[in-house]
């Protein structure tokens, strides 16, 4: 499967330090002259994930005529990729990404099952069947909001101990893997857009130092 990495062609909001995930799974279903479109939506973190779930739904529903699939995934929404499954081209796949996108949530997967009622929906009714079944799964999901983090080391020597904790107090962060000796180490987690600010205030206590380790 290959995995589409690069801004998405859509009018999307202007990209800030939060996020939207889901928490938890979310089920739909649709129904139109006999054919029956069974939808999950849940959450994922890599392409081996998304394999490996569409993997289980087809093994699961292996009697379905279809198992059409939409993801995006990182907070800038940058990775993507829809599947028809041999319906026709835009009918499934696009439907269901683009009530990923109307959600605005990432690391996000929705599979569609279709099991062929024996009469043809045509074009405009697979794509409300697809949209229809894919939209129901998300709003039966929970949705949270989380910022993009940045976390930090702070090393300093013991007799500085007070004015750096001044700092956490007042930006009111959490100290993360202590290790306080007469050389200390301290890891902090700082929201993107305050980053900045926090180091520059640390960076000000003469003697110490402050270095970028990860963004989660």
């Amino acid at each position: 499967m290959t995995v589409v990495c690069c801004p998405l062609s859509v009018d999307l909001k202007m990209f800030d330090d939060t996020y939207k995930i889901l928490v938890g799974e979310g089920d739909g279903l649709y129904k139109d002259k006999g054919s029956k479109f069974i939808a999950k939506a849940f959450a994922v973190h890599s392409e081996d994930e998304v394999k490996a779930r569409v993997a289980e739904f087809k093994k699961q529903y292996f009697d379905a005529r279809h198992h059409c699939y939409a993801f995006i995934m990182n907070p800038d929404k940058s990775c993507y990729r829809s599947a028809d499954d041999g319906e026709p081209s835009g009918t499934a796949g696009k439907p269901i990404l683009n009530q990923i996108l109307s959600k605005d949530v990432t690391n996000v997967c929705v599979v569609v099952v279709r099991y062929f009622g024996g009469i043809k929906l045509g074009v405009p009714g697979l794509i409300a069947a697809y949209k229809a079944a894919a939209k129901e799964a998300l709003e039966n999901a929970t949705i949270i909001e989380k910022t993009i983090d940045e976390v930090y080391s702070v090393e300093f020597d013991y007799p500085l101990m007070n004015e750096v904790m001044r700092v956490l107090k007042d930006e009111n962060l959490e100290q993360q893997n202590p290790k306080f000796e007469l050389n200390c180490y301290l890891e902090i987690s700082v929201r993107k857009k305050d980053a900045d600010r926090v180091v520059d205030k640390l960076k000000r206590l003469y003697g110490v130092k402050v270095g970028y380790l990860r963004t989660v």
